[in-house]
C-alpha cells in the first residue's frame, strides 16, 4: 500500500491501532538525532568541554560564537526532545503488543534490557556520556506508571521539574552562603592528562572513559534523569492522546509552542550560556541549571512544533524524505555517530582530540548527520530495520524479524 505525499493531510492521520508507522515520530525523532551529534560531538572533541575551562589553544571569537551558539541553542534541549519521544514510543509499542496478543511488559523489559548492555558497552568503549543505560533504568520506572491518565502524567511531570528546578535554586542558595564555587585548580591539568590518555591506545582510551562515568552518573543522575522522566511523561501523555496521529489539527496549539519555545525557551538558553561558559562552577551556574530545566523544554517543544509545520507544509515532502529515515534508524545513527566521533577524536582512530576548534567541529557535525541522512535514506529502501533496531527488535520479540524488504510492503509500528 503506497502512502499519499506530503502535505495532504491524511498522511497525518493515521491511527496507532493500524501499525503503519507515524512518519511525524520518525522525522522528529532524525532532528532529535542532529541536535544530540551537536552536543556530544564537542565533549568528544575536547576533555575540556563540560569542565569549566574551555580548551586554551581555541580561544579566539569564532571559536567563543561557535561555544556560545552550541550552549544556547542545543545543550540539554535535544536529549528532552528524544526522551519525549521515547514516552510516545511506549505507547505505541503497546498498542503493537495488543495487536499481537503478545505480553507487553516481559517484551518491554527485554528491550530494555537490551538497551542498558548496548548503553553500557557504548559508554565503556565509545562515549561515557551514554543515555541508553539511564532510558533502560526510568524505563521501568514508566512501566509502573504506564496507567496514568494523560492529565495526570502532564501535571506530574510538571510538578518533577518544577521541585528540580526548586532544588538547584536551594543548591545555589547554600553555594552562595558558603562563599564557595568557581572552578577547582587541578582541572586544567586533569583535562590535559585525560586529552592525553584519549589520545592513546586502545586500553588508554578505555582507560579515560572509565575514569569519566563517576562524573558523568553524577551528571545524568542529578540533572537529565529528572528532566529525562519528566519528558517520558509528557510523551506517555501525548500518545495516549494520539497527538502525532493527526498533527494538522494541532496547529494552533504548534504555534504557541513556538512562540513560548522562542521567547522564554531561548532567553533560559541565553542565561544558560552565559552562567556556563563565564561562571562555571559559581551558585550563578547552579540558578541557571534550574532555570534550565524550566525552560529547556520549551525551546525543545518549539523546535519540535517548527518542525512538524514545516513537515506538514510546501516542503513537507522533502523534511519528511529527508528526516524520517535517520530517525527510523536511531539506535543504529546514535552509536554510529559515537563510533565516527571515537575514529576521528581518540586513539582508536585519528587521536584529533583537542585539535580541531569548535568551529570545525560543528561543520563536522553537519557532515556526519549529512551522510548518515543520504546512507539513512538509501538502506531503508531495502531494509525493514536498521542493523542495531533489527537485533533489538530480535531480542525484544524473541523472534526473527524481516531483514529485507519486499516490494512495496508498508514498514510496521515497533
Amino acid at each position: 500500500m503506497k502512502s499519499p505525499p506530503r502535505p495532504v493531510p491524511e498522511a497525518a492521520k493515521r491511527q496507532h491501532g493500524s501499525g503503519a508507522r507515524l512518519a511525524d515520530v520518525d522525522v522528529l525523532r532524525g532532528f532529535a538525532l542532529f541536535g544530540i551529534l551537536m552536543v556530544n560531538i564537542t565533549y568528544m572533541a575536547s576533555a575540556h568541554h563540560g569542565t569549566g575551562l574551555e580548551d586554551p589553544a581555541f580561544g579566539g571569537p569564532l571559536d567563543e560564537a561557535a561555544r556560545r551558539l552550541v550552549a544556547v541553542l542545543f545543550e540539554a534541549k535535544f536529549f528532552l526532545l528524544f526522551s519525549f519521544l521515547f514516552g510516545y514510543s511506549f505507547t505505541l509499542q503497546i498498542d503493537s503488543a495488543e495487536r499481537r496478543g503478545a505480553r507487553f511488559t516481559p517484551r518491554f523489559l527485554r528491550r530494555l534490557s537490551g538497551l542498558f548492555v548496548i548503553g553500557t558497552v557504548h559508554a565503556v568503549i565509545l562515549f561515557p556520556g551514554d543515555i541508553l543505560t539511564l532510558y533502560a533504568v526510568l524505563g521501568l520506572v514508566l512501566l509502573v506508571l504506564r496507567n496514568l491518565r494523560p492529565r495526570t502524567a502532564v501535571w506530574t511531570a510538571g510538578a518533577l521539574l518544577v521541585l528540580t528546578a526548586v532544588g538547584y535554586a536551594l543548591l545555589a542558595f547554600a553555594l552562595d552562603r558558603a562563599g564557595g564555587g568557581g572552578v577547582p585548580p587541578s582541572t586544567g591539568a586533569a583535562a590535559a592528562r585525560a586529552t592525553e590518555a584519549l589520545r592513546g591506545g586502545p586500553a588508554s582510551v578505555i582507560h579515560a572513559h572509565l575514569d569519566q562515568l563517576p562524573d558523568v552518573a553524577i551528571l545524568l543522575i542529578f540533572f537529565q534523569a529528572p528532566s529525562a522522566l519528566a519528558a517520558f511523561l509528557l510523551g506517555l501523555a501525548a500518545g495516549r492522546r494520539r497527538a502525532l496521529a493527526n498533527t494538522d489539527r494541532h496547529q494552533q496549539f504548534l504555534r504557541r509552542l513556538q512562540w513560548a519555545g522562542f521567547t522564554v525557551g531561548l532567553l533560559g538558553g541565553l542565561v544558560y550560556a552565559d552562567a556556563s561558559l563565564n561562571h562555571s562552577g559559581s551558585a550563578y551556574q547552579v540558578l541557571a541549571l534550574g532555570l534550565d530545566v524550566i525552560t529547556a523544554p520549551l525551546l525543545a517543544a518549539g523546535y519540535a512544533a517548527t518542525v512538524l509545520r514545516i513537515a506538514h507544509g510546501r516542503r513537507g515532502r522533502a523534511v519528511t524524505a529527508a528526516l524520517a529515515p535517520a530517525g527510523r534508524m536511531s539506535l543504529t545513527n546514535y552509536l554510529g555517530q559515537s563510533l565516527v566521533c571515537a575514529l576521528l577524536f581518540t586513539g582508536f582512530g585519528a587521536g584529533l582530540v583537542g585539535r580541531v576548534a569548535p568551529a570545525g567541529v560543528a561543520a563536522i557535525a553537519l557532515a556526519l548527520f549529512a551522510a548518515q541522512a543520504v546512507a539513512c535514506r538509501w538502506w531503508m529502501r531495502h531494509h525493514t530495520y536498521g542493523p542495531l533496531e533489527w537485533l533489538l527488535r530480535a531480542w525484544t520479540t524473541l523472534s526473527v524479524p524481516q531483514w529485507r524488504r519486499s516490494g512495496g510492503t508498508p514498514s510496521r509500528q515497533p
